[in-house]
Parts: C-alpha cells; sequence; structure tokens
C-alpha cells in the first residue's frame, strides 16, 4: 500500500471512530460531529478508492460527483448512491446555526456511512 492511500485510510478512520465515539456518547452527544465526521469518513473512502486507480482525487466535498469519478472505474460503485446522498449534505450544513442533527438523523448518518466504508473497503482491498 502507498503512502498516499495510507494516509486517506487512516484520515478516514479517524473520522470514523470520531463518528462512533460522539454518537455513542452520553453526556453532551455532538449530533451534528457525528453526522459531519460520517460525511468526512465517505468521503476520504472516495478519495482512497481513486488513488488506487492512479487518479489525483479532486479538491471537493460532493460525494456525488466523487461517486461519478469511482462508477467510472466501477460502475458498482453506483449501489451506494442512496448512503452517499444521504450524507452529502451533511459536509456543509451541519456545521452552520439553523441545522441541528437530532439522534435518528446522526444514526442514520452513521449507518450510511459504515456502508459506505464497508463497500469500499472491499474494493481497495482487492488492489
Amino acid at each position: 500500500m502507498n503512502d498516499i492511500l495510507s494516509e486517506w485510510i487512516a484520515k478516514a478512520e479517524g473520522d470514523f471512530a470520531t463518528a462512533q465515539r460522539e454518537l455513542r456518547a452520553r453526556r453532551d452527544p455532538n449530533y451534528d460531529a457525528v453526522c459531519f465526521h460520517s460525511q468526512q469518513c465517505a468521503e476520504k473512502y472516495l478519495k482512497a478508492f481513486l488513488t488506487v486507480q492512479k487518479i489525483d482525487p479532486p479538491r471537493i466535498h460532493n460525494l456525488i460527483e466523487l461517486l461519478k469519478l469511482c462508477a467510472k472505474r466501477d460502475g458498482t460503485f453506483e449501489m451506494i448512491r442512496p448512503a452517499l446522498e444521504s450524507l452529502n449534505v451533511y459536509a456543509v450544513v451541519a456545521r452552520y446555526p439553523r441545522a441541528f442533527a437530532t439522534k435518528a438523523e446522526a444514526r442514520d448518518a452513521a449507518n450510511a456511512m459504515k456502508q459506505v466504508r464497508e463497500f469500499t473497503r472491499g474494493k481497495i482491498s482487492r488492489k
């Protein structure tokens, strides 16, 4: 595994751990953080896949645009489109006032993150 791929995975796993930890917090959980880090985990795994494909990932946060790039190399990425669509909004919206995530939204985001993570890790490990 090359260095940049290892770094994308390490960053994604950091977001995964943070989202999981915050979702389990009993005292003052930050559901916005769960949603944000769930989106970030998915984004970084998509960028890791692009790296495996020898594509320099663009500096964007739009999961659907990243999905399109991944799907050009592997059409099965379309299977995770619904998960990516549900996470896409959290790249920006969750960081600003008047948008507070609920516990249910945080759970949904974490579940979508897990789906994207599992799918993408499977694609990366086959390379």
